[in-house]
């Protein structure tokens, strides 16, 4: 170790595990970062655990397997289904629907924290949007509060929108939602498919985290930037400009970043030699020190936040991934919804499937040109494979004939009868 930072180290013999400071960069190899991150993001959990380790669980709408929150948790969390995230975010309201890096679910203990997003991070659509229409917009704020919660479908004004954004649909009162949405004016109480229903803000989010303090613009952007940090575990100072929204431009980005480790809440590590500076947050170094976890399979989501600095993945695992799902077929290289697959620190394999019915019907399987199946690590993709198969809640599972024939036995060794 060596170098200048702020740092908390781990103690031991402290009260209770307590931290205490010293000022140190830490080097690490990359497999101890690997190791690191497995730690870190895979420990299991419950979906509460989850969300207060990583703050932030980006959402799209796509639901060729769950969508991506399901993928997020299910890597997490065992026995997870599909659509369990619900209970936590709409019926015991730990969660609610914010925009974050992008669309996400966020902890509803962080409503006060993220007032600056709604006031100061948003674009000039849903501006656009409500300043041309303002007798509309108080006619939806009026019908929500006399019949909340209410989806776009529920309104009498279907009037077609003009050009803009195309995220908010067709429909002038649904822009009008979605602005009102990024401005925290209403909130999701539920859905219905991917269809929001919304509501007031004191109608959903628990009093106590509406009634606290809110931050100052500087706090907020320190604050931020740690939540980032923790999304991701180990982040780069330079790392994917889609992951920084809403932390300000690049010097007050910076300047909270070197605040954090003055203050000891960010630990710079050096990963290798030649690699980037990674920051990491200082309550979780005590993990480079922790026993691996157990070795297992893991398929990931295409928007883990674990996968969001493809770069570093790229550095640290030598893995390049690529979600294809937004690109027309000719241009992709692996296919639609191909999901990355982790095992015992290294990407094995990416697989392509999707759900039919009950059937989960696996067209396509690539090992990593690097990996060499064993007994060991065929067993754990037929259990990854079993609990995948759970996770979607199919009663069947379909293996193409044309799939690698190792990879096709171990995924089939999962596709036993259900009860």
């Amino acid at each position: 170790m060596c170098g200048l930072g702020d740092r908390r180290l781990w103690s031991p013999h402290q009260p209770h595990g307590a931290y205490v400071s010293c000022r140190v960069t830490l080097s690490i190899s990359p497999e101890e970062a690997r190791r690191f991150l497995e730690r870190y993001h895979f420990t299991p959990t419950d979906v509460a655990g989850v969300i207060d380790r990583l703050g932030t669980i980006q959402y799209d709408p796509l639901k060729p397997l769950g969508c991506n929150p399901d993928l997020v948790l299910q890597a997490r969390v065992p026995d997870y289904r599909v659509d369990d995230w619900h209970q936590t975010a709409y019926q015991e309201r730990l969660l609610y629907d914010a925009w974050d890096k992008q669309a996400c679910l966020v902890p509803s203990a962080h409503w006060a924290k993220r007032a600056p997003i709604r006031t100061s991070y948003h674009g000039w659509h849903d501006r656009e949007v409500l300043d041309a229409h303002p007798e509309a917009v108080q006619a939806a704020l009026g019908e929500i509060d006399a019949r909340g919660p209410l989806s776009s479908l529920e309104f009498e004004d279907r009037s077609r929108a003009g050009e803009g954004h195309s995220w908010y649909g067709p429909t002038r009162i649904k822009r009008i939602l979605r602005a009102l949405w990024l401005r925290g004016v209403v909130v999701t109480h539920h859905r219905q498919g991917t269809r929001h229903y919304y509501d007031r803000p004191e109608r959903v989010i628990p009093a106590p985290y509406l009634e606290s303090a809110e931050p100052s613009l500087d706090e907020f952007h320190r604050w931020i930037v740690l939540q980032r940090h923790r999304a991701v575990g180990l982040l780069r100072r330079s790392a994917e400009p889609a992951i920084w929204s809403a932390c300000g431009e690049a010097a007050t980005r910076l300047g909270s970043i070197e605040q954090l480790v003055e203050e000891g809440d960010l630990t710079p590590i050096r990963v290798g030699s030649g690699m980037s500076l990674y920051h990491v947050p200082a309550s979780e170094i005590e993990l480079l020190d922790r026993p691996a976890i157990e070795p297992r399979a893991i398929i990931l989501a295409p928007l883990d936040s674990m996968m969001w600095d493809r770069k570093a993945i790229e550095q640290l695992y030598d893995f390049k991934y690529s979600w294809e799902v937004y690109k027309p077929a000719a241009k992709r290289q692996w296919g639609y919804y191909v999901l990355p697959v982790l095992y015992d620190g290294r990407f094995i394999g990416r697989i392509d499937s999707r759900l039919e019915d009950r059937t989960w019907v696996v067209s396509r399987w690539w090992w990593e040109a690097n990996v060499r199946p064993d007994m060991n690590l065929l067993d754990a993709l037929s259990r990854a494979a079993g609990d995948f198969k759970s996770y979607l809640r199919a009663t069947k599972l379909k293996v193409d004939r044309h799939v690698d024939p190792l990879a096709r036995r171990a995924l089939r060794g999962s596709a036993k009868p259900s009860n």
